[in-house]
């Protein structure tokens, strides 16, 4: 489905991603994994049209979308749901969920995609009349994933999804992801916590300085030695 071949990226003279080529196959859940600063944003937002590479090809469902912007990744169905959640605070739950129907397969479906969504997410449909900003941050988290889903994506991509929750929301939070995965969604997720990421992906990339430096399953990954001292503590 996607595949990045040799891409350099940056910003400005600053160079962050050195030939960097990686695939996720439709259905899968591939993970990047590295140290902060070693990329991994760089690279979602490469994939997302937000960031141009210097050089490299990128391609998805095998159609070179290496200059596209980012509003035009989003009508291929490609969808970023960004670290730190930026939702809108002082709009409400629904109005947040609404904004994320962008592409004009998910605006004719809105309704009937919206009733999908809050199936996935029930803590969610409770909260629909509350301003976004009053909610807890595994609640706002859950927003930003059920927003991300509104745009009926066939690529779903996570910027560390549990950043600064609390163990047990955690915990919910890849249920979430994996309940996502079921309804046939391919997702690309970058995350810190590798112990629950690998448990959870197909396959697994990690980045280091830039550049891939391991690639594997997602069980040869966390049985890795170099995986187990560097990110796993053990």
């Amino acid at each position: 489905m996607l595949t990045l071949e040799g891409v350099h990226a940056g910003y400005g003279a600053t160079t962050i991603l050195h030939d960097v080529s990686l695939e996720v196959g439709a259905g899968e859940v591939v993970t990047i994994i590295g140290a902060n600063g070693a990329g991994k944003t760089t690279t979602l937002r490469t994939v997302a049209g937000l960031l141009a590479p210097s050089s490299g090809r990128i391609t998805f469902e095998g159609e070179d979308v290496t200059r596209l912007s980012g509003h035009r990744m989003v009508e291929r169905g490609v969808t970023l749901v960004p670290e730190g959640r930026q939702l809108f605070p002082e709009m409400t739950v629904r109005e947040n969920l609404l904004m994320g129907a962008y592409r004009r397969a998910a605006r004719q479906r809105q309704a009937r995609t919206l009733d999908e969504v809050l199936d996935l997410f029930p803590r969610v449909r409770e909260r629909l009349g509350q301003n976004a900003g009053s909610l807890s941050g595994g609640e706002q988290q859950m927003v930003a994933i059920a927003r991300g889903m509104m745009a009926r994506p066939k690529l779903l991509m996570f910027d560390e999804p549990s950043l600064g929750l609390a163990p047990l929301v955690v915990a919910q939070v890849f249920a979430v992801v994996d309940r996502i995965v079921r309804t046939g969604v391919t997702v690309l997720i970058v995350e810190q916590n590798v112990f629950h990421t690998l448990q959870v992906a197909d396959r697994g990339y990690v980045l280091e300085n830039g550049e891939i430096v391991l690639r594997d399953d997602a069980r040869a990954l966390l049985a890795n030695d170099h995986v187990r001292r560097a990110y796993l503590g053990i």
